[in-house]
């Protein structure tokens, strides 16, 4: 049974969230989600500074 992610080092830009996590394999990502209500943007990034920016220039359409 595989473990749900586990976030650490969570920032909130405005909507958008940004946390880093381990997954299934043991590599290191780093998540931007968007918590606005309908609006459906998450994406897995490789580095911090990538997954930052796109939570800094991330505009939803919900």
């Amino acid at each position: 049974m595989a473990r749900p992610n586990r976030f650490t080092n969570v920032l909130r830009v405005g909507p958008v969230q940004v946390g880093t996590h381990h997954d299934g394999r043991g590599r290191t990502k780093h998540t931007a989600a968007c918590t606005a209500p309908g609006c459906n943007f998450s994406a897995d990034y490789l580095n911090r500074s990538a997954a930052e920016l796109a939570a800094r220039t991330h505009r939803c359409n919900p």
